[in-house]
C-alpha cells in the first residue's frame, strides 16, 4: 500500500512539472497529426526523388540533363537473380513416392491366380474357363483361358511369370499426371524414395528408363526376351499381365516444392555496383534500361538511408512546431478552441496523406498533375471562413512545404500549391453571402489559370498539353469554392464558428427570439437595436468584427425575456424592486446573464456571440442595489456586512474587443437615456466617467483595447448618441381660421 501511495505521488509530481498543454486533448491530436504524417512521408521515401524523377526519363528517349551517383550504392539485378533462380529450379527434379501397399496387392493377385489355374489345370477345360472366368468377372477371353489350360509346362510358366512380374513392380509402374506440368521441372531424371522396414533410399532415375502402363507391355516382354519362353507363351502372360497391373509410383508434389522453396531460399542475389560519381545517365545519351535500373538503385538506397529519414523527419517536425507556435495569440490574436485545434489537425492529415495517396497511386509521379487533384484551395478557405484569414495564410505555406518534404510535390506542385493557398486565404476578407464563395472560386481559378502557364512555359511543356493542365487548374479552383458551400454548414455548428455568413444570418431581425424580445419586452429591444448600432459603428472604427458586435448586441440581453418588467427599460410607473430586498432584486438581475446563455445554447448561436452575451457585465458591480443595501435600515441589532461579491454580475471580463465594445455600448445607452435632453457635453462628460470606471474596475484590461481605441469608441458613440437625441424644432400652433373670417 505504501509503494502504490509512493507511486502516486511520484506521477502526480511528474505531472506538476509538465506544461498543461502537453497532457492535453490537443497536444494529443497534434502529436497524432504529425505521427501519421511522419508515417505517410517516410512511406513514400521510396518513391522519392534522390536524384531524379523516374517518370522524367523513358527507356528510348534523349536524356536532357545529367544524373551523377552522390554516393556508392550496390543494388540486386533482379532480372540476373530471377534468371539465376529460374535456372536452378529447372534443375530440381520432381519427385515420386513408391507405394509399397499397392505393390503387394499387385502381387498377391497374381499369386491367387496362379494358384487358382495350376489346381484347376487338373480338371476339365470347360471347368477350367467357367471357374476362372466366374472368380474373375470374365475379364480374361476363352481363347486366352484355352490356351494357358492347353500349355504343357503350365507350372514352370506361371513361375516365370512371377519373377518378371515382380521385377516389373519392384522397378515401379509410374504415374505420370499431365495437370502438375512436370516438363518445368529437371527434363531428364526424377528421383524416387522408397520407404523399406523405415528406412528412406532415394534414386534417381532417367526419364527413359521409368515404366508406365502404357509401356509397360514393351516391358514384359523386353523382360521374357531372355527367358526360355517361346514367343506364344510370351505373348499369352503379357495380355494376361495387363489385368493386373496398376501404378505404384506417384508424383509427390509437395515434397516437389519443397526442394523448389529451398533452392530458392538458397539462390544467392546477383549484385551490382555504383561507384560514387559514377554517371548514371548522360545528357544527349539514349536512356537505356540498365540507366533505369541503376537510376532506382539510386533513389531505393535513399529510403533506406538512416541520415534521409533523420532528414525527412526534422523537416515535418518543424513545419508542425510552426505551426503551433504561430496559429494561436501570434497571429489571430486568442488561443484555438479544442474544436479549431482538431480541425486543423485533420485538415493536415488529410492534406499531407491525400497528396501521399495521389502521387503514389493515382498519378504515380512527383509531377503538377499531383498539385492540379489536390483541393488545396478548399483546405485552406475551410480555416479561413471558420477561423481567421491570417491562420489560413499560415497553413497555406506550412502544408505544401509538408507536402514537399514527402517527395509528393515537386518544385512546380508546390509552386501551384502555395500561389491557389495564399489566394484562397485572402479571397473571402469581405464575403457575407454564400454566393461569394462561388466568386472566390473563380478568382482562384483565374490565379490557378496564371501559375500553371508560367510554369508550363517556364518547363518548355508543349503546346498541346496547355488546354488539359489549364482546364484542371481552373476546375480546382471553381470546385473548391462549390465544396465549401457544402462542408461550410455542418463545421460551422461543429465548431460554433461565426463565420460572417452565419452572423449574416443572425442579423436578421425577423428572427423568432427577437421577435419574441420584441413582443414581450419593447424597451429592450430598442435598447438592443440601439447597443447594435454604437457597437457597430464603433468596431467599424478601431478595425474589430463590426458584424459579430453587431449580433452580439442584438443578442446580448435575450435573458431578459423570462422576467422583462425587472428591467427599467420596460417598466412603467410601478417598480416590482421597489418590493423587495436589494439581494432578491441582485438575483434577478445577474440571472439574466444565465438564462441568456441558456437560451443561446439552445438556439445554437456561435461561440463568439456566447461570449458577448456571458462578458456583457463582466463581474462588475451592480451600483444602484449595493448603494441601497449599505444605506438600507436595519432594525436588528447586530447588522450583517454587506458583501460586494453578492452584488456584483458573475461573468468574466471582456477578453474580445467586441465584447468589451458591447459592454460599453450597453453602458452607454442606458446613461445616456436616463439624462434629460443631453448636450454634446454633457455626453461626453457621462462616458468618460463611464470609461474611466471600467477602467479602474479592470473590466477592459483583458480585452486589447489600447486607450487609442477607447478615445475613437467614445468620438463614434458620441456622434452615433447625437444624431438620435438631436432636438428638434418647435413647431407653432397655427390656429385655423373661422368660416366667415376672412
Amino acid at each position: 500500500m505504501t509503494n502504490k501511495i509512493k507511486h502516486r505521488n511520484f506521477l502526480s509530481r511528474i505531472k506538476n512539472i509538465i506544461p498543461p498543454f502537453f497532457v492535453s486533448r490537443p497536444f494529443y491530436a497534434c502529436l497524432g497529426a504529425f505521427v501519421f504524417s511522419l508515417v505517410a512521408v517516410l512511406g513514400n521515401l521510396n518513391v522519392g526523388t534522390g536524384t531524379g524523377n523516374l517518370e522524367e526519363f523513358e527507356v528510348g528517349r534523349v536524356a536532357e540533363r545529367d544524373v551523377i551517383a552522390g554516393i556508392s550504392v550496390s543494388y540486386q539485378d533482379m532480372e540476373a537473380t530471377r534468371l539465376r533462380q529460374e535456372t536452378r529450379e529447372r534443375l530440381v527434379s520432381a519427385v515420386f513416392h513408391f507405394d509399397n501397399n499397392a505393390s503387394n496387392n499387385i502381387i498377391e493377385n497374381w499369386d491367387r491366380f496362379s494358384s487358382m489355374v495350376i489346381l484347376l489345370s487338373e480338371d476339365t477345360r470347360e471347368n477350367f474357363i467357367n471357374t476362372i472366368q466366374s472368380e474373375y468377372m470374365h475379364i480374361f477371353s476363352v481363347d486366352t483361358l484355352t490356351l494357358l489350360y492347353n500349355n504343357s509346362s503350365l507350372a514352370d510358366l506361371m513361375n516365370q511369370s512371377r519373377v518378371v512380374l515382380t521385377w516389373i513392380i519392384e522397378n515401379g509402374i509410374f504415374y505420370l499426371p499431365i495437370s502438375h506440368n512436370l516438363e518445368t521441372y529437371n527434363p531428364l531424371v526424377l528421383e524416387l524414395v522408397r520407404n523399406t522396414g523405415g528406412r528412406v533410399e532415394r534414386e534417381m532415375i532417367l526419364y527413359d528408363n521409368i515404366i508406365t502402363m502404357e509401356n509397360a507391355g514393351d516391358a514384359i516382354a523386353s523382360r521374357f526376351a531372355s527367358s526360355t519362353l517361346n514367343p506364344e507363351d510370351i505373348l499369352l502372360l503379357t495380355s494376361i499381365f495387363n489385368h493386373f497391373l496398376v501404378n505404384n509410383v506417384f508424383f509427390s508434389r509437395e515434397e516437389t516444392m519443397e526442394r523448389i522453396m529451398e533452392v530458392r531460399a538458397n539462390t544467392e542475389p546477383v549484385m551490382n555496383f555504383i561507384e560514387q560519381g559514377k554517371y548514371i545517365i548522360r545528357r544527349g545519351f539514349i536512356i537505356t534500361e540498365e540507366d533505369i535500373m541503376e537510376l532506382r538503385a539510386l533513389n531505393m538506397s535513399r529510403a533506406h538511408d538512416l541520415r534521409i529519414i533523420f532528414a525527412r523527419f526534422l523537416l515535418l517536425f518543424l513545419v508542425f512546431v510552426f505551426m503551433m507556435f504561430f496559429c494561436g495569440k501570434r497571429v489571430i490574436g486568442r488561443s484555438l478552441t479544442e474544436p479549431e485545434i482538431f480541425l486543423i489537425c485533420i485538415l493536415s492529415v488529410i492534406y499531407i496523406g491525400g497528396a501521399v495517396l495521389a502521387h503514389n497511386f493515382i498519378w504515380g509521379t512527383a509531377s503538377i498533375s499531383v498539385s492540379l487533384i489536390m483541393p488545396t484551395a478548399l483546405i485552406i478557405m475551410l480555416p479561413s471562413i471558420l477561423i481567421h484569414p491570417r491562420l489560413a495564410l499560415l497553413m497555406s505555406l506550412a502544408l505544401p512545404l509538408a507536402a514537399f518534404f514527402s517527395n509528393s510535390f515537386d518544385e512546380a506542385a508546390f509552386i501551384f500549391a502555395l500561389v491557389s493557398g495564399i489566394t484562397s486565404s485572402f479571397v473571402l476578407n469581405h464575403a457575407q453571402k454564400r454566393m461569394d464563395l462561388l466568386k472566390a472560386g473563380m478568382i482562384i481559378a483565374a490565379a490557378n489559370c496564371v501559375v500553371i502557364i508560367a510554369i508550363m512555359l517556364g518547363q518548355r511543356i508543349h503546346g498541346s498539353t496547355f488546354p488539359v493542365m489549364i482546364f484542371w487548374a481552373a476546375f480546382n479552383g471553381i470546385a473548391s469554392g462549390m465544396l465549401v458551400l457544402g462542408f461550410l454548414p455542418p463545421l460551422e455548428q461543429l465548431l460554433s464558428a461565426a463565420t460572417s455568413f452565419k452572423l449574416i444570418e443572425l442579423s436578421d431581425l425577423n428572427a423568432p427570439i427577437l421577435r419574441r424580445l420584441f413582443t414581450i419586452a419593447p424597451g429592450t429591444y430598442n435598447h438592443s437595436i440601439m447597443v447594435a448600432n454604437l457597437a457597430e459603428s464603433a468596431c467599424q472604427e478601431i478595425g474589430a468584427n463590426a458584424l459579430l458586435a453587431r449580433v452580439g448586441a442584438y443578442y446580448h440581453d435575450i435573458g431578459k425575456i423570462e422576467n422583462p418588467n425587472y428591467f427599467v427599460e420596460n417598466q412603467g410607473e410601478y417598480n416590482p424592486h421597489d418590493d423587495l430586498t436589494p439581494k432578491h432584486s441582485v438575483t434577478i438581475l445577474r440571472n439574466h446573464v444565465k438564462l441568456g446563455i441558456e437560451r443561446a445554447r439552445q438556439l445554437k448561436l456561435p461561440r463568439d456571440v456566447m461570449n458577448i452575451i456571458a462578458d456583457h457585465h463582466g463581474n462588475s458591480l451592480i451600483a444602484w442595489f449595493y448603494s441601497k443595501a449599505l444605506n438600507q435600515d436595519i432594525k436588528d441589532t447586530i447588522k450583517s456586512p454587506v458583501n460586494a461579491e453578492d452584488y456584483s454580475y458573475q461573468g468574466s471580463p471582456p477578453y474580445t474587443k467586441e465584447s468589451a465594445v458591447v459592454m460599453l455600448a450597453d453602458m452607454t445607452e442606458a446613461a445616456v437615456r436616463a439624462l434629460q435632453k443631453p448636450t454634446p457635453q454633457d455626453m461626453e462628460k457621462r462616458i468618460d466617467e463611464l470609461i474611466t470606471a471600467k477602467i479602474e474596475q479592470r473590466q477592459l484590461a483583458q480585452s486589447e483595447l489600447t486607450y487609442k481605441d477607447m478615445e475613437i469608441i467614445k468620438k463614434t458613440f458620441i456622434s452615433v448618441l447625437m444624431s438620435y437625441h438631436h432636438s428638434r424644432i418647435e413647431y407653432p400652433k397655427i390656429e385655423m381660421p373661422k368660416e366667415g373670417d376672412k
